[in-house]
């Protein structure tokens, strides 16, 4: 088969059909909804008037968005700490890493969520283009100098590359982009162009009027780096530079939701609307018959009748079962990501070093040293022989609360059998107060909102709609 620059290898294209779903979802119920039947199929017999108005209609429970925004912010809601053996040259160019105004910390929670989605994301360490004929000292003169930048995996459209000494290198990718430029005095027109890296070198291909992919020479040419500076960022990792979106369970769990709702609506709309039934409604006259609250409607047939059908409401209540049972199963599929691999002790668990870690904080761990990379790569361009390290939070608490034994405990509390303070001490241990939190002065609100015994009729259980408070 022939192909050109533009043909996207398998490897691509597998990804693409997986990824297809998860960004869709990141898009919310607008993007679902332009989707149409890819994701709500039409039913059988459904007319398209009826189908349309059911899809606009349908609303999407994105568990989905929630748990990446969520995962991203367990890693990035304290700032990265860099290590003194950052070279000094290279620590102010991080307050603006991509020369776009994000700086390390905003560029790297961006590259990690697109990770989540996607399963594998990358990071170009790119120079300017310049005058063959300027020195270091002229570049740094001009203000030019090494830039990261996020490239997604749908713009890798394909690669090359060869064992070294055991290592995996890559030694051909292909970058396409969409770039914006100049049309006429005001406009500007986006224009498609495909960037072929290669060790030592760089070729631009752009389209020309018969729509051939050309090389911009402009734009091409040779560089400083005998190795391409593109570095992958893996979250679900299958092999080099492949990986499947480690999200994807609990996607194909969101789709379902959205479906399911969509035909809750649905029924719950026919049930609202119940249907007027007649049997031989007719008269002498064969005038029509007009119903309403003023009306009296009188036939002359011995067995007429008239009535109206309401549904039973089994298939509600069966549909809303349904989607009770999708969202336990997202929370327990996305609560995996955020466990342990391996089973601890409560004292191991209260420890600081934990023999297992969790699905997370091991994409977090590979990102890390992903981002150390691109330092590296960045004090290359520079003539540095090193970029110095950082490191990215991992200690936030991978604990969950289980429903049960916070109900133990509400329940003991009820009976006197634990304090006030002892209550207050655990919802901070567990994080379901904030860590700053004055214990006594919390108490002694408690006790003054409540003169009375504790303003609990029965033990609130999460998720139970049994349960109240007063």
């Amino acid at each position: 088969m022939t192909s050109d620059v533009s043909t996207p290898n398998a490897a691509h294209c597998e990804l693409m059909e997986a990824i297809e779903l998860p960004q869709t979802l990141m898009g919310g119920t607008r993007a679902m909804r332009k989707a149409g039947k890819k994701y709500l199929p039409q039913e059988p017999g459904e007319e398209n008037q009826a189908y349309e108005h059911r899809l606009a209609k349908s609303t999407l429970y994105n568990s989905f968005k929630k748990t990446v925004h969520s995962m991203v912010g367990k890693p990035f809601g304290v700032p990265i700490t860099l290590g003194t053996d950052i070279p000094a040259e290279i620590v102010p160019w991080l307050e603006d890493v991509d020369r776009q105004g994000r700086d390390l910390d905003t560029f790297a929670r961006d590259v990690f969520r697109q990770c989540l989605v996607d399963g594998i994301g990358f990071i170009l360490v790119d120079y300017p283009v310049v005058k063959a004929t300027l020195n270091l000292a002229e570049e740094r003169a001009l203000g030019l100098r090494p830039f990261w930048v996020h490239v997604q995996a749908k713009q890798v459209i394909g690669w090359k590359a060869q064992n070294v000494n055991g290592r995996m290198v890559l030694t051909q990718v292909r970058i396409k982009e969409c770039v914006d430029v100049p049309d006429g005095e005001f406009g500007t027109t986006s224009r498609d162009q495909i960037r072929v890296l290669e060790p030592g070198s760089v070729r631009v291909f752009v389209q020309n009027a018969k729509h051939e992919w050309v090389i911009d020479p402009e734009l091409s040419g040779p560089t400083t780096l005998d190795f391409i500076p593109l570095i992958p960022c893996y979250t679900g990792r299958t092999g080099f530079m492949t990986a499947t979106p480690p999200l994807e369970d609990l996607a194909w769990l969101c789709c379902d939701h959205w479906q399911s709702k969509s035909d809750q609506k649905h029924i719950l709309h026919v049930a609202r609307v119940p249907l007027l039934f007649a049997r031989k409604l007719q008269n002498a006259t064969n005038t029509p018959v007009v119903v309403g609250p003023n009306r009296l409607i009188n036939s002359d047939q011995a067995d007429a009748d008239l009535k109206y059908v309401e549904h039973t409401g089994k298939a509600i209540e069966a549909g809303r079962q349904d989607l009770t049972d999708t969202e336990d199963m997202m929370r327990r599929v996305a609560g995996e990501l955020l466990t342990s691999d391996v089973q601890k002790t409560a004292t191991e668990a209260g420890q600081e070093t934990r023999e297992g870690e969790s699905s997370l904080k091991a994409m977090v761990r590979t990102f890390e040293d992903a981002l150390e990379q691109a330092l590296l790569f960045t004090a290359a361009w520079i003539k540095l022989p090193s970029g110095g390290s950082l490191k990215v939070n991992r200690e936030w608490r991978e604990d969950t609360v289980d429903p049960q034994e916070l109900a133990v405990m509400l329940q003991a509390v009820v009976q006197g059998k634990i304090t006030l303070k002892a209550w207050v001490l655990y919802l901070v241990e567990k994080e379901l107060l904030p860590p700053d939190t004055d214990v006594d002065a919390e108490v002694e609100t408690l006790k003054l909102e409540a003169e009375q015994p504790l303003p609990f009729k029965t033990p609130i259980v999460p998720g139970d709609p049994g349960t109240t408070a007063a």
